[in-house]
């Protein structure tokens, strides 16, 4: 055998039933039906062994960190610091120090775009988007905008919702200073080529961050391979608690931004006439930070980790494709957007039937799926809508509760 030759792999084994019984909410009902969770992009549920976690700390470790010197304190700070290590492995960054903890991704792009205002955009200067970024992944850039005379630019995508990756290019510039973009839309599930992108970002000088919130939980990334200067994600979307995220970003970029608030644990020394100021990460994470919940996001990524990514992404895009060809098959529904590569999402309207109408009578049955804006106005626009169905998918879900949904739309579209 050459050294290039490689034996044939078989598909990685997934067994979604074990999974499944790991996350206790999925064993409930609503409405007398066994509850089919499809709104995993909104939030997705969490394990056993998170919610285990999060209940530990606060029966055994709870105490504040960075301050004490006693020995619950000591019990804290360690978790939380494991919390930083387990996710700089995660995104494969250079050093912890590179991790800083947020509320969300919402946060985290608040941040940047506030700390970008006063240190890095001038009048003139151009902040690239997409049209299919959330509206957390715009609005910041408006405020940075406003507020540093920079100008918003807008990357146009196809009619099947893909990026047109020529149109981009020609927006970059010697003025483009931020580009901000999704990794995966949240609205149609397109997956944008971030590594082809930032490439030719970095070719005009421009700082690249990307919006992580959909792409974490259903593609491994790297972010040394990416080569992106930031990368933000939720926790909550990543089956962790609500009230953690975090903001990767460079170690020389992280030292050249200053504070973003002020407090607690972001100083070295304070007189009523000066500060000065933490080593990051620290210098961006003032107050009491959520201890708990960022143990449960260090235990949640090694629940992902004991599964194995590469399984779960071989059997997410597998259920994603019989999803999208049964749910195509349903007469009188409309799927918006076809992109060559999909993650996470599809989208639908139903003619003549209003798509709240279809979510409530979808609820009757156990099935939750999101409807509405999905907070992604712009790119809805683009598809001539106000709003769509989203079922969003997870590893946890499986043909079965696939067939459940297409069945009812059926009976739904049948009693048009």
């Amino acid at each position: 055998m050459s050294q290039n030759d490689h034996p044939a792999t078989a598909a990685p084994t997934f067994d979604v039933a074990a999974i499944r019984r790991d996350f206790p909410i999925l064993q409930r009902q609503m409405h007398g039906k066994p509850l089919v969770w499809l709104d995993s992009a909104a939030t997705a549920q969490k394990p056993q062994v998170v919610i285990d976690r999060v209940v530990r700390y606060y029966e055994q470790e709870n105490s504040n960190i960075h301050r004490g010197t006693h020995t619950l304190a000591e019990v804290a700070c360690d978790a939380y610091d494991d919390a930083r290590d387990s996710v700089a492995v995660f995104l494969n960054a250079a050093t912890q120090d590179e991790i800083v903890f947020v509320r969300g991704t919402t946060e985290g792009l608040n941040l940047l775009a506030a700390l970008f205002s006063d240190s890095l955009l001038k009048p003139g200067d151009e902040i690239l988007l997409t049209q299919a970024e959330h509206h957390a992944n715009i609005v910041p850039w408006q405020f940075a905008a406003k507020k540093s005379g920079a100008v918003i630019r807008v990357a146009p995508v196809d009619d099947n919702g893909d990026l047109i990756l020529a149109a981009y290019e020609r927006l970059l510039g010697p003025r483009t200073k931020v580009v901000s973009i999704t990794h995966i839309s949240n609205a149609l599930g397109t997956v944008m080529p971030i590594r082809e992108m930032t490439q030719m970002a970095k070719r005009v000088g421009a700082t690249v961050v990307i919006d992580g919130a959909q792409g974490i939980p259903h593609r491994r990334v790297d972010v040394q391979d990416i080569g992106c200067d930031f990368y933000v994600f939720s926790g909550h979307k990543l089956f962790a608690p609500c009230g953690i995220g975090a903001v990767y970003g460079r170690h020389e970029l992280w030292q050249q931004l200053p504070p973003w608030q002020g407090g607690g644990s972001m100083v070295q020394q304070v007189t009523f006439e000066h500060s000065t100021y933490a080593t990051p990460p620290k210098r961006f994470e003032a107050g009491t930070p959520a201890v708990a919940s960022a143990a449960g996001l260090g235990a949640a990524i090694d629940y992902l980790n004991s599964i194995g990514l590469e399984a779960i992404e071989h059997y997410e895009t597998e259920l994603l494709a019989y999803a999208l060809e049964e749910i195509r098959k349903v007469n009188g529904l409309r799927v918006i957007g076809m992109p060559k590569e999909r993650g996470g999402v599809i989208s639908f309207v139903m003619d003549g039937l209003p798509d709240l109408q279809v979510a409530k009578l979808l609820d009757a049955q156990g099935i939750a799926v999101r409807a509405g804006t999905h907070c992604a106005q712009p790119i809805l626009a683009r598809f001539g809508l106000q709003s769509t169905l989203r079922p969003s998918f997870a590893f946890y879900n499986t043909r079965e509760e696939v067939d459940v949904l297409v069945e009812t739309l059926r009976g739904i579209s049948a009693r048009r």
